[in-house]
């Protein structure tokens, strides 16, 4: 009860004309006191909603963000909001009476070229998070009515500072400064938002939505390809990435390739001379300048997706969360996408040379991903072989050749194809090359294990005469035993 009047003290105190150093106090204590739920209930009305849009600069009326004295008002506001629409249901009530999420994108197209206010711009995308993550109403709103998907396309342009040489394609300095740490935090609520504005998107319906669609995956991509100011931010980041790229329609995201320039293809050529002739399959791939190249394409953020999972499999907790949405992704990329297909198919399944161990023994990506077919968690398990099948083309024998019948029973099973064949999607017809190495020990591999295996001793090459004969007597009074076992059976149904 104390607190709840401390905070009706609070807003009776904001409603009136004070100094901004007593108004950030006061919201310092509010936002504190907004964590409690039982605190809210009684002081959660339109009128003091109403206070804290004021104090934000969220009614229609306040044009521009000039007096940056009034910032720390703005910041502590939005927090004291984010508290509220969070813990309280009669906030996210009233949120949609007083159409909160016009109000925020109005201030976030204020804001979007002014870098000095981005703790403005972070808390309003925060609270713009929250209103479309409880309200799919809210969702719709900011799709449609309004324009979100662009609005918070712009938002990460201006925090990644892209500047575009083509339609779908940025400018990527390699050598650069990472993010800021207020440029990172405004990337990731505003990745977060429009997750959410999109989750339902798996189809284009309008060549507009197309365009759009592309624009931010090109935007992701320039993403993926830059570093915060922390390792963890990174992943972070590069998490609610692949998060976002998971919701665009898979034939919008060929905008994660593009052809390399006349420069850079000069550069592809000559690495391509350099390396020894008799290396012909890793000529296909080649790092120059931290350009990854497949095919005449540039590869950098697929390459980083791949490391990404990588990462994801290492952590070895938390599969289903942080890895089955970047495995998801991958898989839909190379069943759409032939070059990247291609790509990860080169990467993570390389010719064989060396079947003397089994398919989930080592530290290769193959090596994680076939361990992970016998995961314990089912959908995990299911994503991993439905992503080599993938590479694979979905030809049964082309699988099992790198993981072994024990280990994709479980798919084959699932998808009915346990006595070989392939699935129901199309691919191109270019031919698998096996090395020497595993076309001489092809006849000695076990299909169940998919490694080699040494011929088993004959135990009856180191018998004498006599052992031979004594276990033959042994074999032909067990046969007999076994017969008369099957009459004695035979004449009691009969007598019944």
């Amino acid at each position: 009860m104390l607190a709840s009047k401390l905070c009706e003290g609070i807003f009776k105190v904001l409603i009136k004309d004070i100094p901004t150093t007593c108004q950030v106090s006061c919201l310092e204590v509010l936002r504190i006191l907004s964590r409690d739920k039982k605190v809210l209930v009684p002081v959660t009305t339109k009128e003091n909603m109403q206070i804290l849009l004021r104090l934000a600069k969220l009614n229609e009326l306040d044009d521009s963000l000039e007096k940056v004295s009034e910032f720390p008002v703005i910041v502590e506001s939005l927090k004291c909001l984010c508290n509220i629409v969070f813990n309280s249901q009669m906030a996210q009530q009233l949120s949609l009476e007083l159409n909160l999420a016009a109000k925020l994108c109005n201030l976030l197209r204020k804001c979007t070229d002014r870098k000095f206010i981005n703790d403005i711009k972070c808390f309003d995308l925060r609270l713009l998070f929250l209103l479309s993550l409880l309200h799919t109403d809210i969702r719709s709103q900011l799709r449609y009515e309004l324009q979100g998907l662009p609005l918070l396309t712009q938002v990460l342009e201006s925090a990644f500072s892209i500047k575009w040489t083509d339609e779908y394609e940025s400018a990527i300095d390699h050598n650069g400064p990472p993010l800021s740490p207020q440029e990172t935090d405004c990337a990731i609520e505003a990745l977060k938002a429009l997750f959410n504005v999109t989750v339902d998107s798996w189809k284009v319906h309008k060549e507009s939505d197309s365009h759009q669609f592309r624009v931010m995956a090109a935007v992701l991509r320039h993403c993926l390809l830059i570093v915060g100011p922390t390792e963890d931010k990174t992943e972070e980041l590069h998490s609610n990435a692949v998060n976002l790229l998971s919701n665009v329609p898979v034939s919008c995201l060929d905008v994660l390739i593009c052809p390399l320039t006349h420069e850079e293809t000069a550069q592809e050529a000559t690495t391509l001379d350099e390396l020894p002739s008799n290396k012909t399959a890793e000529k296909e791939t080649v790092l120059k300048n931290n350009t990854m190249v497949y095919n005449g394409m540039n590869m950098e953020a697929i390459h980083v997706l791949l490391s990404f999972m990588e990462k994801r499999i290492d952590k070895g907790s938390s599969y289903r969360e942080g890895l089955t949405p970047v495995l998801s992704l991958l898989t839909e990329c190379s069943r759409a996408h032939r070059n990247i297909r291609k790509f990860l198919k080169d990467q993570v399944l390389p010719p064989l040379r060396d079947v003397t161990n089994r398919p989930e023994v080592g530290s290769t990506v193959r090596n994680k991903l076939v361990r992970l077919m016998t995961h314990v968690d089912l959908g995990v398990k299911q994503i991993a072989a439905e992503f080599l099948f993938v590479l694979c083309k979905e030809r049964v024998d082309s699988l099992l050749k790198y993981t072994g019948y024990g280990n994709a029973a479980g798919l084959l099973a699932a998808r009915g194809l346990l006595a070989g064949g392939r699935g129901d999607n199309w691919y191109s017809e270019d031919e698998d090359t096996d090395t020497e190495e595993y076309k001489n020990a092809k006849p000695n591999i076990n299909l169940i294990t998919g490694h080699l295996e040494e011929p088993m001793p004959n135990p009856i090459d180191e018998m004498t005469e006599e052992q031979k004969e004594y276990e033959a007597m042994k074999l032909v009074n067990m046969l007999d035993k076994l017969s008369r076992r099957a009459d004695v059976k035979d004449l009691h149904q009969d007598g019944g």
